[in-house]
């Protein structure tokens, strides 16, 4: 299933020129069809992929992005949409953007892509799908002041306790 920058692209969002991003449940099989077909294989240390080269194009095989391992839930979300004529699942855009907020860390604390990503595609995406499915990261709680402090996001209003007798 096509994830990563390209899913979001094939629903006319940010272009993504780093590499193809394919959302994978047997990532050892994946890799040995694309090895047999002429790439050449790497095993980098990250635990969460694997990694495919044809000349400079790189494609990720990724099996277990941040928030869990590619499940039967993920291809069931997923859409088939036409991209450059070939009809392809394509992760929804939920899914890319619940893994892009849970890979957020304090070493890589970049927000320029989701920010971009968000203002680009806000209306497709179901933020509080979103919200709760990353409502555990300091990161994508973060993420959300900025997106409604610029207008990306509707503010959510805290829920007040009713005052007491």
């Amino acid at each position: 299933m096509l994830g990563g920058g390209l899913a979001p692209w094939a629903r006319v969002g940010p272009r993504s020129d780093n590499d193809v991003d394919f959302f994978v449940r047997e990532a050892e099989r994946a890799l040995e069809a694309l090895v047999e077909s002429g790439m050449r294989a790497e095993r980098p240390p990250e635990e969460w992929l694997l990694k495919a080269y044809d000349g400079d194009v790189l494609v990720d095989l990724i099996y277990r992005p941040s928030g869990g391992p590619i499940d039967s839930e993920f291809f069931a979300r997923a859409e088939e949409l036409e991209v450059l004529g070939h009809s392809l699942l394509v992760a929804t855009i939920d899914d890319v953007f619940v893994s892009k907020l849970l890979v957020l860390t304090e070493q890589e604390p970049d927000f320029q892509s989701v920010l971009e990503l968000a203002r680009a595609l806000r209306e497709q995406i179901d933020w509080e799908r979103v919200r709760s499915r990353t409502r555990d990261s300091p990161f994508a709680r973060a993420f959300f002041t900025l997106a409604e402090g610029l207008g990306i996001v509707a503010l959510v209003k805290p829920v007040r306790e009713p005052a007491g007798p």
